[in-house]
């Protein structure tokens, strides 16, 4: 990609996120890996959504397999049934 055509755009990033990019900066890939992830975002692309939706469902099962969470039952419903159940709710369609 020519440099020319090429923007500067500015995010706040974690801490955390900001060192492993350095990393990947050593190695001249952070800014292809971050341009690519934001032309997936919002082009919609399958892959950033099926990995999105997958975060989720796993995310969502680590809480529903909470055994602290499903000692605390709130309208009949445990606890890690009611957050499950809500994190899968934010499933990219």
């Amino acid at each position: 990609m020519a440099t020319k055509n090429l923007i500067p755009y500015s995010v706040y990033i974690p801490v955390e996120q900001h060192t492993r990019l350095k990393e990947l900066a050593k190695s001249r890939k952070a800014s292809v890996l971050i341009r690519d992830a934001i032309t997936m975002i919002i082009d919609g692309h399958s892959a950033y959504k099926s990995g999105y939706n997958k975060a989720l469902k796993d995310a969502a099962k680590v809480i529903y397999d909470c055994k602290e969470a499903q000692m605390i039952a709130i309208g009949g419903k445990d606890l890690g049934f009611i957050l499950s159940e809500q994190i899968e709710g934010l499933n990219e369609k």
